[in-house]
């Protein structure tokens, strides 16, 4: 049985902030773009309960209804948005292919990448359970929610330092529970969070359960790796700060990339080592991972995109 193909001229590979509005840039300039939207249509976001930092919701918006949102605009100028999953990429022609679920291939005179990244967890059951109920991977997004509060932040690196200085100018403590009996983080970032006078630090202490009314966090019970003693902490919100891991698996011996496997793109660009292959959103980005900032790449690649095509066709 022979296998269906398809071309278009922009593929998107990927449906969060950074997928979308490419997708709606893209559109607009004619290039008639196609979003297949991964197994998690909308993205990171679309976990979250409440966003508050995007601009133009005035009184703040669900993370599936801002999807929704988006997805709805990018449709308006043409966007084909497509349920699917691209398992195979071969970008080593003009013309690049990706085969969507095992049986689809998409040629494509550009393909832009939004695949985002995922907040690695704890693994705990009851952390699953309360994910957006005082459960969060990002300060910056969330911590407004808890000002005058009592939190408690799992981590040890220079993220989980910033994070917890953050969330020290918010909230009335922080409670940071550091695995080991000492931080990763840099020299700096740990003498920043020393001379915080309302960061708590608990050295070998591990999250055990995150307790909760059945509706949101209570608190969280705490084990010594050392001593095996427990305790109970009174904490309202519960940040994990453990990093997180760009979807890039596919692109892999492919698309140059960091060490921890971060798309690279070039200086001012979202334009990846092989031309006509752009990265934008959290894939390619892992200082800010913020929606809005998500969004201005998606625009860029999608900008690139139609200069790239333009180009090709001039050459012909």
């Amino acid at each position: 049985m022979s296998q269906e193909i398809e071309h278009v001229q922009c593929l998107i590979i990927g449906s969060g902030p950074a997928g979308y509005t490419a997708a709606i840039y893209a559109a607009r300039a004619d290039l008639k773009p196609v979003v297949y939207t991964g197994l998690v249509p909308g993205g990171q976001l679309t976990q979250t309960t409440e966003i508050d930092n995007f601009p133009g919701y005035a009184n703040g918006v669900q993370g599936t209804q801002m999807m929704e949102d988006l997805k709805n605009q990018a449709e308006r100028f043409g966007t084909q948005v497509r349920f699917g999953y691209a398992t195979k990429v071969d970008f080593s022609g003009v013309v690049k292919q990706v085969v969507i679920d095992g049986n689809k291939t998409i040629t494509a005179d550009t393909v832009i990448i939004a695949t985002g990244a995922t907040a690695k967890w704890l693994g705990l059951e009851s952390e699953e359970k309360y994910n957006g109920f005082g459960v969060s991977a990002c300060a910056v997004c969330d911590g407004f929610f808890y000002k005058n509060q009592e939190i408690a932040i799992v981590g040890a690196g220079d993220t989980a330092a910033e994070e917890a200085t953050y969330l020290a100018k918010l909230c009335s403590k922080v409670h940071m529970l550091v695995r080991r009996d000492e931080f990763r983080a840099s020299k700096a970032m740990v003498n920043r969070v020393l001379n915080t006078p309302n960061i708590e630090i608990h050295y070998n202490s591990e999250a055990q359960e995150i307790l909760g009314d059945g509706q949101v966090v209570t608190g969280v019970r705490v084990v010594n790796n050392q001593t095996q003693e427990t305790q109970d902490l009174d904490v309202t919100g519960f940040f994990v700060a453990i990093g997180h891991k760009p979807n890039t698996e596919l692109f892999q011996g492919i698309l140059d990339m960091e060490e921890s496997g971060y798309l690279i793109t070039k200086a001012d660009s979202t334009q990846t080592n092989i031309p006509g292959v752009f990265a934008c959103g959290d894939v390619q980005d892992h200082v800010f991972r913020q929606a809005i900032t998500a969004a201005g790449t998606g625009c860029m690649a999608a900008l690139e995109a139609e200069r790239y095509i333009a180009a090709l066709a001039d050459e012909n």
